[in-house]
């Protein structure tokens, strides 16, 4: 079916119709289809959108006909509530040829009973698809996906469970949700009563997602793996994470927040400082002010977590050195929380290019003045020594699987014990590095000492050209930032 779908995407693709685009019309598409199953399977049947917007007008249709009951169906339901309005939110129709959509109608979609296969395969195929369309990195898909191998080691180390709140700020297409309820089903299965199962379905895992074409994706995502109800409450709300404290305290929050230094809104905290008179979010929450959005989602997440509640955040480099309020957020958070471990993340696995990132696992803590709740940062180094490509040598969960067992989930974390990637430096000596830095390294690449272990001259030529091009996309934002700011003199 996967096979199907994408060759047909190929199809489209001569038409102008990109792969994100691609995707974002199956959602439409089998979301309908699936209604449609629901409405007619029996004693358990259910009306999910109105006769007159359902999947058989479609097929009733021909040629510009079609073409203009489409569109009424997807302005219709875009005007619902819930994860009905989520997924149709802004919705229009990419796909020109009439022709083309009756076939992808008929041909490819009807002839699947979707409801049948059971959540895990339409589910899977739906991520495959997701995956594939990551590949199309100038329609901007890969900046929605992290690793698959990735999330499913950092899930395998936060252990969630069925009385978990889980929420992910920054879910892009879901993964770190959806991954986080296969878990918590894996694990507890069998022993989960019926109130932990209906806490997962309606609003014990929930995201916000900036982008209102990510977030249908993500709440399409969820709903074909068994995660909440289309006519229920919407689990991703589409919104600025950062533009207010949303009162909301989850007892677990997983994220990769997105890349890229600089945001063109000001959030001010609780010093009152403002960096430039752009639009500002007032957040007395926040212990800095900044216009860093990575460092932003760092104090977003220390707010919305509960007492004792655990997180874990990709973040790129510039998070663990950067002075100024970088240095004030490290310093508050390693005081306040128990900053236990950190993963120094390998090259060449995300999409973008040129992204040197880590995983900071941390525990939030009751206030305890005059002692810091973090006693020992644990540092696993997977960068130096480590290649990897998107293609010819991707991660997998294999490659992670050290950290894993040096993580020791659920245990004592005073059982850990030091190896060559993984080290312990305890809080005095964090602090009293230059600016609090936790850009901690102390292996030697066996590539400088080792000519037998360089990398091919074109995987060199690769790295070279991601820094630069990692490099350009910061100069660029800072010449718009100095534009905007001339504009407003």
């Amino acid at each position: 079916m996967v096979d199907k779908l994408w060759n047909y995407c190929n199809v489209l693709r001569d038409d102008g119709v990109s792969t994100i685009d691609y995707v974002e019309q199956l959602t439409y598409l089998l979301f309908l289809k699936m209604a449609q199953e629901r409405a007619t399977q029996g004693f358990r049947s259910e009306r999910i959108v109105d006769d007159s917007v359902g999947w058989q007008t479609l097929l009733d249709y021909d040629g510009e006909d079609l073409e203009k009951q489409y569109r009424h169906i997807l302005e219709s339901l875009g005007n619902q509530h819930g994860t009905l309005g989520v997924i149709f939110a802004k919705a229009q129709n990419k796909i020109q040829d009439p022709a083309k959509l009756k076939r992808l109608v008929v041909d490819l979609i009807d002839k699947e009973q979707w409801s049948r296969t059971g959540a895990d395969i339409k589910g899977d195929a739906y991520e495959e698809l997701l995956a594939k369309s990551a590949e199309d990195i100038k329609s901007g898909a890969g900046q929605y996906f992290t690793p698959r191998a990735l999330i499913h080691a950092i899930v395998d180390c936060v252990r969630p469970t069925p009385d978990d709140t889980i929420i992910d700020p920054a879910c892009g297409t879901g993964g770190f949700l959806l991954v986080a309820a296969e878990h918590i089903v894996h694990e507890y299965g069998d022993t989960m009563d019926l109130r932990q199962r209906r806490r997962i379905g309606n609003g014990a895992i929930t995201g916000v997602e900036l982008v209102d074409g990510t977030a249908r994706l993500a709440a399409m995502n969820l709903l074909l793996h068994g995660i909440g109800r289309p006519n229920g409450r919407a689990l991703i709300r589409v919104g600025d994470a950062l533009s207010t404290a949303s009162g909301e305290h989850a007892t677990v929050v997983l994220a990769n927040p997105p890349f890229g230094k600089k945001s063109s809104i000001t959030v001010i905290g609780a010093d009152g400082r403002s960096a430039r008179e752009d639009i500002a979010y007032s957040r007395q929450d926040f212990w800095v002010t900044t216009t860093n959005k990575q460092l932003n989602f760092v104090q977003h997440i220390f707010t919305l977590l509960a007492i004792d509640g655990r997180a874990a955040v990709v973040v790129p480099d510039n998070v663990l050195f950067e002075g100024g309020a970088g240095q004030t957020i490290r310093e508050n958070l390693l005081k306040q929380s128990d900053v236990h471990t950190l993963l120094r993340l390998p090259t060449g696995i995300f999409y973008a290019g040129g992204v040197k990132a880590n995983v900071l696992f941390f525990d939030k803590k009751p206030a305890r003045p005059g002692q810091p709740w973090t006693e020992k940062l644990w540092v696993y180094d997977l960068r130096t020594g480590q290649h990897f490509t998107q293609k010819q040598s991707p991660l997998r969960r294999e490659h992670l699987q050290d950290f894993v067992d040096c993580f020791r989930p659920g245990q004592d974390r005073a059982t850990r014990a030091e190896s060559e990637r993984f080290k312990a430096f305890g809080y005095d000596e964090l602090v009293a590095r230059d600016k609090t830095t936790l850009d901690i390294t102390w292996l030697r690449d066996p590539d400088l000492d080792d000519p037998d272990h360089l990398l091919p001259p074109e995987v060199i030529a690769r790295e070279i050209v991601e820094d630069l091009e990692a490099a350009l996309s910061e100069f660029a934002a800072i010449a718009e930032s100095l534009q905007r700011r001339d504009q407003g003199t």
